[in-house]
């Protein structure tokens, strides 16, 4: 009874942060007036204030993730030890539904990578296609590995995770998704950071591999600039927030210690990582490790994987929120601080975002203010060029990224932050959903 309460108060509170601006906005819209004063011009004044206030914040946000992100990739750059003699086995996972178009490309990258001990569990989730077939014709023993099919009912990823699990034997597991290829030396370049007993975890590099429209470049700009230095910064204090699905290695004492996977939320890389920080692990990144993921390739299935990202990030943010709040803790103040980051991406930002832009439109045509829309617009967009230009040099990618900075925070970034928004509103209102399945293209072949 005490846990729903908390959990109606948790609700409550997001529903509230969510509203307020939008309320306030749509009173000084209606142009109301309070004891003689113009309430439009104070909310006008106080929303600049504000706004500012958020943008100096903003500023901060990028420097500080541009410096330790940079202090890690030095870091991780001097280090002598990161060259692997150690081969413990490693169990690599690889959950499966309805994965038929890319499950063989996936086994394939596997049995490739150059790290000699390891086994392939790949556990098919009650899948209607024909990933069953497909992966059966692997299973079997290989010169350094072997490859293992299970079949269950379909009972979702986490289940499906854990299943693996309960079927592996190695000291170390490595998470995979269905609809990624790793590279060939990423398990030894991750695999060097369990030499320090309290590493849990490490989250790889994810990239997006069909890279063949804006949508897809828009994306790969996204993973480079908005997760992987965010990632790299958070590495540097070994408190990286989600080790995602595309590549996760995981000590498997942590694992268990944790009790593996739940299957509670939406989003089980995420509440398994905060698992793994509220009970003192470690969790550290490596950029060399690397992950090519499918991203969706038109609109509609990206709303769909971001919604079930937003809902599920909401959801862990939830059931950890006695963590979240720092009232039951076992580790540092610097796991809390990387837990409330992840609100303030998923929650405080995208509601910033989105009435900064309605706020300045409102502003522009009541007022012919169009300068502020076009200060905001100018500021963030060099905020993510200089940002995309840091990421581009660390990781060698291509330049071209710094220009699609324009059309990323103009268009892509307020789209992604406006389904966040909706997804924090269903989310505290309760409203149902199912997993929201993204259609694959068959894409995991490097070109």
């Amino acid at each position: 009874m005490k846990n729903r309460l908390s959990d109606i108060f948790f609700n409550i509170f997001v529903f509230m942060l969510a509203l307020i601006p939008f309320v306030w906005l749509i009173l000084a819209m209606l142009n109301i007036y309070i004891l003689n004063f113009s309430f439009r011009k104070g909310f006008i004044g106080l929303s600049f204030v504000l706004l500012f206030i958020f943008l100096c914040i903003l500023i901060m946000r990028y420097f500080g993730l541009i410096y330790f992100s940079y202090l890690n990739y030095t870091f991780h750059a001097s280090d002598p030890h990161k060259e692997n003699k150690e081969f413990p086995l490693v169990s690599i996972l690889l959950p499966a539904y309805n994965e038929g178009k890319n499950i063989e490309e996936s086994i394939k990258s596997l049995l490739s990578l150059d790290y000699p001990k390891k086994e392939i569990i790949v556990v098919n989730d009650g899948s209607l296609d024909d990933t069953m077939e497909k992966a059966k014709k692997y299973e079997g023993l290989y010169p350094n590995s072997r490859v293992k099919v299970i079949f269950q009912e379909n009972q979702g990823k986490a289940k499906a995770l854990n299943n693996g699990l309960k079927n592996s034997t190695g000291e170390f597991i490595l998470c995979i998704d269905g609809d990624s290829i790793v590279e060939k030396n990423a398990i030894n370049k991750a695999i060097t950071h369990f030499r320090e007993e309290k590493v849990g975890a490490v989250a790889g590099n994810v990239k997006i591999i069909n890279i063949n429209n804006t949508l897809t470049r828009l994306q790969s700009l996204e993973y480079i600039e908005g997760l992987n230095m965010v990632k790299q910064s958070q590495g540097f204090f070994k408190v990286v927030n989600i080790v995602p699905g595309p590549f996760g290695l995981f000590r498997r004492t942590a694992m268990e210690s944790v009790g593996g996977y739940d299957n509670d939320t939406f989003a089980e890389d995420c509440d398994i990582t905060i698992k793994l920080l509220d009970a003192d692990w470690k969790i550290v990144y490596e950029p060399e490790a690397i992950s090519w993921t499918e991203a969706p390739e038109n609109m509609r299935n990206l709303f769909v994987q971001r919604y079930r990202w937003g809902r599920g990030i909401l959801q862990v943010l939830k059931k950890h929120k006695r963590s979240f709040l720092g009232i039951k803790r076992r580790g540092s103040r610097l796991n809390v601080a990387t837990i409330w980051y992840m609100f303030f991406e998923a929650v405080i930002w995208p509601i910033m975002n989105v009435f900064a832009q309605v706020f300045f439109l409102y502003v522009a045509l009541t007022s012919g203010m169009l300068s502020s829309l076009l200060f905001w617009w100018i500021q963030l967009t060099l905020l993510d060029m200089t940002a995309a230009l840091h990421c581009v040099l660390i990781e060698k990618e291509r330049l071209s990224y710094v220009l699609y900075s324009i059309p990323y925070r103009l268009y892509f970034i307020l789209t992604i932050d406006v389904v966040k928004l909706l997804a924090t509103l269903e989310e505290v209102l309760g409203a149902k959903m199912a997993w929201g399945r993204v259609e694959r293209k068959g894409r995991l072949t490097k070109t």
